[in-house]
């Protein structure tokens, strides 16, 4: 797997570890069962949650900007579940070295991308909150700002995954080949890094930054006092302060485990026993599982979003269906043209 076995390096010891044990039969069909749904379910939710974002501009707000960058991050980590399914069926990769690279820069892209733009929607939220308080506008806060701040995370983000993709490689193991992180000598430290390099840049930093920013946005608000204009204004933000916060309570949730497993792979040499096996593939399917709670998120926090998702569904069922093929002789129908849609409907 790339976010639990296949894209780990080699372990650093030159004659190689033992070979882990067999999976036991329940997990051997757990494993993939719960890839395909994490799969499936993030591939339709983050596709209507694109699907709705893009279709109405008078949704083309700062906020909805940060969450459809999200989504399309959730979207590519669906899209590599899929190639995970295929290697652990077959004990071996299934694509060639290019796509192995590919597949893994995707794979960790996800792991940048979430707390990245979660800090980024934070700090939106810090200003967006504080200037509501205060009874002013956040300056430069645009649209257009807000495109030019997530292109530069995906920059950011694709600069960091790309060590991930120079190291990853094709290397026959057991005789057969499997899409590895090969470093080069000293491997320990090489390995060490890697870990420690996503453990400080992946979580520590933008977790850092995010708890900064709350802890400071409420040292701010206990010391001013707010009159009635302020706080009606605040209430009318709270709605989406607390679907930002619902999405960071639930990116935490699901990435904190694989973060904390990195700190015991650097502390401490687990041995390799079925259970140890279980509960690294537990943990790999709870991170791949982030890309497709936030969704669910929406919809239950957000009126606007199901409401739009409702409209998109009825437009799907009110399309109209081709008719079927009139025969070459018969006579042409007696009817005029269509009327046009009702504005504002499909």
């Amino acid at each position: 797997m790339l976010n639990g076995s296949s894209s780990e390096p080699r372990p650093p010891n030159a004659s190689g570890p033992p070979p882990p044990p067999p999976l036991p039969p329940p997990l051997a069909v757990a494993v993939p069962v719960v890839y395909a749904a994490i799969c499936a379910v993030g591939l339709a939710g983050n596709s209507a949650v694109l699907c709705v974002l893009l279709r109405a501009p008078r949704r083309k707000t700062v906020t909805n900007l940060f969450i459809l960058n999200l989504a399309a991050a959730d979207e590519l980590c669906a899209l590599v579940l899929p190639v995970n399914i295929a290697d652990f069926l077959l004990q071996q990769w299934p694509l060639g070295e290019l796509l192995c690279k590919l597949t893994v820069a995707v794979d960790q892209c996800n792991t940048f991308c979430s707390l990245y733009f979660l800090a980024v929607m934070s700090a939106d939220r810090y200003l967006v909150v504080l200037a509501a308080a205060e009874s002013r506008r956040v300056s430069g806060r645009t649209y257009r700002a807000a495109r030019a701040v997530s292109l530069a995370v995906w920059a950011l983000v694709a600069l960091l995954v790309l060590p991930f993709a120079v190291f990853a490689r094709l290397d026959a193991e057991q005789g057969r080949l499997q899409c590895v992180l090969v470093f080069p000598q000293p491997e320990a430290f090489w390995w060490r890094a890697s870990r420690l390099y996503t453990l400080l840049l992946g979580f520590a930093v933008p977790v850092s930054a995010v708890c900064a920013l709350y802890g400071r946005l409420l040292c701010r608000l206990r010391a001013l006092r707010l009159h009635g204009q302020a706080r009606a204004l605040g209430r009318a933000k709270r709605r989406v302060t607390l679907l930002v916060a619902a999405i960071l309570a639930a990116c935490l949730l699901c990435w904190t485990p694989f973060h904390l497993s990195t700190v015991v792979a650097l502390t401490t040499d687990l041995p390799q026993t079925p259970l140890v096996v279980a509960v690294s593939y537990f943990i790999t399917s709870l991170s791949y599982a982030s890309s497709c709670l936030n969704p669910f998120l929406y919809a239950f926090l957000d009126g606007s979003f199901r409401k739009g998702l409702r409209q998109l569904l009825a437009c799907r069922a009110a399309a109209p269906r081709p008719a079927p093929r009139a025969p070459v002789l018969a006579a042409p129908a007696l009817q005029g043209p269509p009327p046009p849609p009702a504005p504002g409907t499909c």
